[in-house]
């Protein structure tokens, strides 16, 4: 039986769809802390679209924020947290495409899941988490597509139940959920 975990700092969830507003809403909610601001970017620029959008999201950000990668370990935050106002990690959804495309065992995936989900409790600083929501949509075609999809609703749903606050945002309209 796993002891609840008393957050010294907040965690903050935000969930929408593609193209919702959900990251700008985030870094906004990010921005409202005093200080320098870590940007923990799961994604890689794999071709010429992606590596547009990210260079695009980096000019969004201003002088206050501070870039870390970490496309598959995300546990990494907790140092690197140290001294910053606020983290924000965008996004979940990518950092569970490049676990599912490197890893060889659903258990794998878990066990960083959950190691991050452990590390929560020691940040130094607030945490704010940007996730895609699939579930809305119809059934995948693919088996992939489907274990995505189950896979990304899983773990909404534990970070939900771990965060303190939770945002849905659609249409640029953020509706705080808990």
């Amino acid at each position: 039986m796993k002891v609840p975990v008393v957050n010294t700092v907040p965690v903050t969830l935000v969930l929408g769809g593609a193209a919702s507003g959900k990251s700008r809403f985030a870094q906004g909610l990010a921005e409202l802390q005093p200080g320098s601001l870590l940007y923990v970017a799961t994604a890689h620029a794999g071709d010429d679209e992606m590596a547009a959008r990210i260079a695009r999201h980096q000019r969004n950000r201003g002088e206050r924020w501070r870039t870390l990668e970490a496309p598959l370990d995300l546990t990494v935050v907790v140092p690197a947290a140290t001294g910053h106002g606020a983290v924000l990690v965008d996004c979940i959804t990518l950092w569970l495409t490049n676990l599912l495309l490197a890893s060889e065992s659903p258990e794998a995936i878990w066990s960083a899941v959950d190691a991050f989900i452990d590390v929560l409790a020691g940040l130094p600083a607030p945490i704010i988490l940007v996730s895609n929501e699939v579930g809305q949509g119809i059934v995948p075609e693919h088996a992939l597509a489907r274990t995505f999809r189950d896979l990304a609703g899983q773990v909404n749903q534990r970070l939900a139940t771990r965060a303190d606050r939770v945002w849905l945002v659609t249409a640029g309209l953020p509706l705080q959920l808990k």
